[in-house]
């Protein structure tokens, strides 16, 4: 591969992941999903292991760590790639190298894979089947990754039967909603995959809580486009605890403030009433106790990136932070989006992003949320180059994980 070739293919590189929890739906890990943007192209002539080069250099240079926090870090591989013992490169205590479903058992690649296991890399197989023919790796594997969706009840179970036989984790994928999330944790599921915890659970007839409504009243008020600074300041300073964490966060170094802030009225006419309502607003669902912090990390990045992306549309970053964070409304308070926000005073550009997807918020968002679950495909046509995507949700992820640390220090979370 040329260094012309090999710049253009890191140009165009997406690098993404999808969280994997595990039974109290705490974050284990990130499965690293990557596409190079020009894998189509002609010009790309050697194959997997030139893209699996980039892909690893790319994992480096941004820092596994940064990619995927303390957790560990599942990344795919071809069989070209164990047999060249390529990675070797990548840290062995917090990265778990998958066995892609394509790759059949022979005694070079199982080699390999004992090798891999000898070196101390712990092997998952991907979307594994149990059959004959690729039951040997079963032995050397720590996790078997089963994909939910490609089975039926009776299959899963019998599949389940199988592989408790062997010393592996069971990793269930592609856990879409909370139905099946709880029949996976039911037959002894470990580790879980997909979007469950971002999808609301509504049921029939249930209202909002005294508590919750609560906190969707103090949102709309916050959102009112009207509202003063002396008013925001009464509305924050008569809920004390949300005042003192404004304030720690207000001062902390993921603001950036050059002088200390003591009081909301300072911290208002210093940063201005919309930075101040955006700030008050996460830090009201940052505290909203019941769901997996990682909605939280989710509800920044998309905040986060969709506000840098707005900039470069030249749209209003503040309604498209807005649209970023309250996107996971709906799975915060497990009621339909357009229920919920229909007694909050946000403007009809925020409404139809959040509900319909439409407009260029809408566009935005939708952009944001197919780069957050790897669908390239859907990307491909939007208005960004794939770099400044893949740049703007690491950086979003950076500032989330600065804030989270900030906002929920001392809670417990």
């Amino acid at each position: 591969m040329t260094p012309t070739l090999a710049s253009s293919i890191k140009h165009s590189v997406l690098v993404g992941r999808q969280a994997i929890f595990d039974r109290h739906k705490e974050v284990f890990g990130y499965e690293l999903l990557y596409r190079d943007g020009q894998s189509n192209s002609a010009q790309v002539v050697d194959g997997d292991e030139a893209t699996a080069r980039v892909m690893v250099n790319t994992f480096l240079e941004m820092g596994i760590d940064q990619i995927a926090g303390a957790g560990q870090a599942f990344i795919n591989m071809t069989a070209s790639f164990f047999l060249s013992q390529n990675y070797e490169v990548l840290p062995k205590n917090n990265v778990v190298l998958e066995v892609l479903e394509s790759i059949e058992p022979t005694p070079l690649v199982m080699q390999s894979l004992a090798r891999a296991r000898q070196l101390g890399y712990q092997i998952a197989l991907d979307d594994f089947i149990v059959r004959d023919s690729h039951r040997a790796l079963l032995d050397v594997a720590d996790f078997v990754k089963v994909d939910i969706l490609a089975l039926t009840r009776q299959q899963l179970l019998e599949q389940i039967k199988v592989l408790k036989q062997y010393p592996v984790r069971l990793l269930a994928e592609k856990v879409e909603d909370q139905d099946v999330f709880s029949l996976c944790y039911e037959e002894g599921f470990e580790y879980f995959q997909g979007y469950f915890f971002c999808k609301p659970q509504i049921m029939e007839g249930v209202k909002l809580s005294g508590n919750r409504m609560a906190i969707v009243l103090l949102l709309a008020k916050l959102q009112d486009p009207d509202i003063k600074m002396e008013d925001l300041e009464e509305l924050v300073g008569n809920d004390l605890a949300l005042s003192l964490k404004l304030l720690r966060f207000v001062n902390s170094a993921s603001v950036g403030l050059p002088r200390v802030v003591d009081s909301i009225g300072h911290a208002v006419g210093m940063v201005g009433t919309e930075r101040m309502r955006q700030w008050a607003s996460l830090l009201i669902l940052a505290n909203t106790s019941g769901k997996p912090s990682e909605l939280m990390r989710i509800a920044l990045i998309r905040g986060r990136m969709c506000q840098e992306l707005s900039r470069l549309q030249e749209a209003s970053t503040s309604q498209g932070f807005t649209v970023g964070l309250f996107s996971v409304l709906d799975a915060y308070f497990d009621c339909e989006m357009k229920q919920l926000i229909a007694d909050l005073p946000l403007s009809s550009e925020i409404r139809l992003a959040l509900t319909d997807r439409q407009g260029r918020l809408g566009e935005i968002l939708t952009c944001v949320m197919a780069y957050e679950r790897g669908d390239w495909d859907q990307i491909e046509g939007s208005r960004f180059a794939p770099h400044v995507l893949r740049q703007e949700y690491f950086l979003s992820a950076e500032w989330a994980n600065d804030v989270m640390r900030t906002t929920l220090a001392g809670n417990g979370k």
